[in-house]
């Protein structure tokens, strides 16, 4: 299953090229957010799906998300562990 999960932008790493770095869930890893670049900033929560920023959310509808992702269990790990893999520094 793919889902579209909620991360947090920690550093524009090349803003010629819409990279950021994101965390989720506490992973890290580098996502391109040329979709919301005239919108995204440091601090931002965005929607992440393969690896690309899909739109800007509010943190409360990030975290009510991440709550919900949660109770979906194997599914959920299993995104979260294929993000620890792709982890970056």
């Amino acid at each position: 299953m793919c889902l579209a999960i909620p991360g947090q932008i920690t550093e524009i790493t090349d803003a010629e090229n819409h990279i950021a770095k994101v965390e989720v869930s506490g992973v890290r890893r580098s996502v391109n957010i040329s979709l919301v670049a005239d919108q995204a900033n440091v601090g931002d929560w965005v929607l992440i799906h393969v690896g690309f920023a899909l739109s800007r959310i509010d943190e409360k509808a990030a975290q009510q998300t991440l709550r919900f992702l949660e109770t979906l269990g194997e599914e959920f790990e299993d995104e979260r562990e294929q993000l620890r893999q792709s982890q970056i520094d």
